[in-house]
């Protein structure tokens, strides 16, 4: 048995991973899903990147957490990078799941296609609250494209406004990805298009790991929704001893 820390990315809560979770539990393990601070109902949506990290260094200490196998879904994967440099003790091993894997100095800006950084920029200048909210299209063409209509709007309306200031923020580390003595595995759903096949999630960000296992699996981005059944195998996989 082991203890998986299911980390979000943007736009979501931990309610999105529910299913993935219940599927991960009838195969044994204990699972966790929290919320990063900035995507709790009430929150405010000026938190940068160092309170979301923190919000789940604070949720491991306050469950008494260890030996974790804290997976991180698209930014998600900036926020576990940040714990396990924060409280080591507690992780055995970090999964990233189609997601942003940075070193010392980066923003998740910094590894995102321009065109991307764009767009969001210009959401977030035309929302004047701090937030950046997905367009239907985009959410349906490059991040649930293995979905029917009706389950990429069922899946987008549960969607909720993200900080944008977590997007800007460069990542603080003590120690790069590479170097943390830890076991590291890259989960890459390989219809993900997010982040264009031209400037990949895999190999141009899993690299940056060093030392690490593949997952591969077909599926979007959002293969939670579409295929949890498939996701969760891939998870216990990549988590295994």
């Amino acid at each position: 048995m082991a203890n998986y820390v299911l980390v979000h990315g943007a736009w979501h809560t931990g309610a999105e991973l529910q299913v993935v979770a219940s599927l991960i539990r009838a195969m044994g393990h204990d699972v966790y899903t929290p919320t990063i601070k900035g995507n709790r109902p009430g929150d405010a949506k000026t938190v940068g990147l160092s309170e979301a990290i923190e919000s789940i260094v604070e949720y491991l200490e306050e469950t008494g957490i260890e030996d974790a196998i804290l997976v991180g879904h698209s930014s998600g994967g900036m926020v576990i990078t940040g714990v396990a440099d924060r409280v080591r003790h507690r992780i055995r091993r970090l999964v990233y799941w189609n997601a942003y894997v940075p070193n010392d100095g980066e923003s998740i800006q910094d590894m995102t296609a321009p065109h991307q950084v764009a767009l969001f920029e210009a959401i977030a200048a035309e929302r004047n609250d701090g937030t950046v909210v997905l367009p239907f299209p985009v959410w349906r063409e490059a991040f649930i494209n293995d979905a029917d209509l009706e389950t990429a709007q069922k899946a987008y309306d549960t969607l909720n406004p993200q900080p944008m200031q977590s997007f800007r923020d460069k990542i603080s580390l003590s120690t790069n990805p590479a170097a943390m003595e830890i076991g590291k595995s890259y989960i890459n759903c390989t219809d993900d298009t997010v982040s264009p096949h031209s400037h990949p999630w895999h190999p141009r960000l899993s690299e940056k790991l060093g030392l690490f296992r593949l997952i591969q699996i077909p599926g979007s981005h959002e293969i939670s929704f579409t295929h949890p059944d498939r996701i969760a195998r891939a998870i216990v996989e990549a988590g295994r001893d």
